[in-house]
């Protein structure tokens, strides 16, 4: 089975602290190297986990505040330094092409490469990449200012060939995609072979969903359900709940009680407020509801 993980490159919020660098992280499908969200230092934590330049292949922005993309211009600068010639995709509000536009002109003109710009809309659900392993769909959340989240999922898989079988009924090479596909296989003498004799079931696809940041969005359950790992914020604990629904940010216990209902499989929590000098309290809150949460920290990688 292919890799899927998910490698935290910075878990805190808006200020920055000694502990935590502003959000960003990288989800690696199989040869996939999908960046979501560029604080400021995002390429040196980079270079810190030994994540090369060239593989980032898209970023995926949530939303236009600081902690989320202040670390674009310098990584696309770099980028280009060290000579990438494969076009880097950025999926973000239209805004971003706008406020980014005279830096490019001015930091990176003549850069090597060339930068792609999607705009998302932020308020619908919606696929906004596709290739033939994998989709990613935006989730509106509850801001102040347009924000989405993102739902990474595989793409349904193929069966799997049970080699020995093949040999014994001597079924020809070519017939082997419309074997990984379901069907059967029809000897010369028209004797019908079930396609479960001749393969195993496929792996199960698996899904990954980022929400961040955001007031808890209950609407948005029924397209978290049932995935293999959520990374939810959990800005304030239950103590400062009202500040939190002043800030539009969502509490350690209400990351957890939203996984719950979604029966996630496994819950990460992060963006944490750096009035906190210890994360440990959030995660206690967390595991309350959601005993298996577990805490965001840099460095760390979370295996699907």
């Amino acid at each position: 089975m292919e890799p899927f993980e998910i490698q935290i490159l910075g878990c805190g919020s808006a200020l920055p602290t000694t502990r935590h660098n502003a959000s960003s992280q990288v989800v690696r499908i199989g040869n996939r190297w999908l960046m979501i969200d560029c604080g400021e230092g995002t390429q040196q934590q980079l270079r810190k986990q030994h994540i090369s330049f060239s593989q980032i292949s898209s970023v995926f922005i949530s939303h236009l505040h600081g902690d989320h993309c202040f670390g674009l211009i310098g990584m696309i600068s770099s980028f280009a330094l060290l000579g990438r010639s494969a076009p880097l995709h950025i999926f973000a509000d239209k805004l971003l092409r706008q406020i980014m536009k005279p830096q490019l002109d001015f930091f990176c003109k003549g850069i090597s490469y060339e930068l792609i710009f999607h705009d998302i809309d932020a308020t619908i659900h919606s696929i906004i990449y596709e290739d033939n392993v994998i989709t990613v769909e935006t989730i509106p959340q509850e801001h102040r200012l347009p924000c989405c989240g993102f739902i990474i999922r595989e793409k349904p898989k193929k069966r799997h060939i049970i080699g020995e079988m093949m040999e014994y009924y001597k079924v020809p090479e070519y017939l082997r995609k419309g074997l990984k596909e379901g069907n059967d296989f029809i000897t010369p003498d028209g004797i019908t072979i079930p396609n479960n004799r001749l393969t195993r079931e496929a792996d199960p696809s698996r899904s990954y969903a980022y929400c961040s940041d955001t007031l808890p969005c209950p609407q948005n359950i029924k397209y978290l359900k049932g995935v293999d790992l959520l990374y939810h914020e959990a800005t304030f604990a239950e103590s400062e709940k009202v500040r939190a629904k002043e800030t539009y940010h969502t509490t350690a216990r209400q990351a957890a009680e939203l996984a719950q209902e979604a029966n996630v499989k496994q819950l990460v929590i992060g963006h944490f407020s750096s009035r906190y000098t210890n994360d440990d309290m959030l995660l206690k809150e967390a595991r309350e509801i959601f005993q298996t949460a577990e805490k965001a920290d840099e460095n760390r990688i979370f295996k699907i």
